[in-house]
């Protein structure tokens, strides 16, 4: 894979070049490199990251939380356990909203049988 612009990255990934450029500076998206003149270049590896990152934000994990998520795959094996209890919390997380989303359905969907059924009446 060629190097990307950052332009050409965020058009990719669909997001904004400020996302991109927010990410590394706040150390969620560690390691982009930087051609001779100082612009950002992206490669395979930095997509899966901002692909991870993505999935976490749109998921609810909170900026900080990636943030030490980022820390300990960086920090080596040794730290497994600790991301694995980070994702795990995340995980719950989802399941709890995912759970709650199902309730707001539910009665939704009674209303919405209510209101049918009135529009069947004679």
């Amino acid at each position: 894979m060629e190097k990307l612009s950052i332009q050409q990255t965020a058009q990719m990934m669909g997001v904004a070049p400020s996302t991109l450029r927010y990410y590394e500076e706040i150390g969620i998206l560690p390691g982009i490199q930087r051609n001779g003149s100082g612009h950002r270049f992206y490669e395979e590896q930095d997509l899966g990251w901002i692909s991870w990152i993505k999935l976490l934000r749109s998921s609810g994990m909170p900026i900080e939380t990636i943030r030490e998520f980022v820390a300990l795959t960086q920090s080596g094996h040794d730290s497994i356990p600790a991301r694995c209890e980070i994702l795990d919390a995340h995980r719950q997380k989802i399941r709890d909203r995912v759970e709650e989303l199902q309730g707001f359905l539910a009665r939704l969907n009674d209303k919405l049988d209510f209101y049918h059924g009135l529009l069947d009446e004679p």
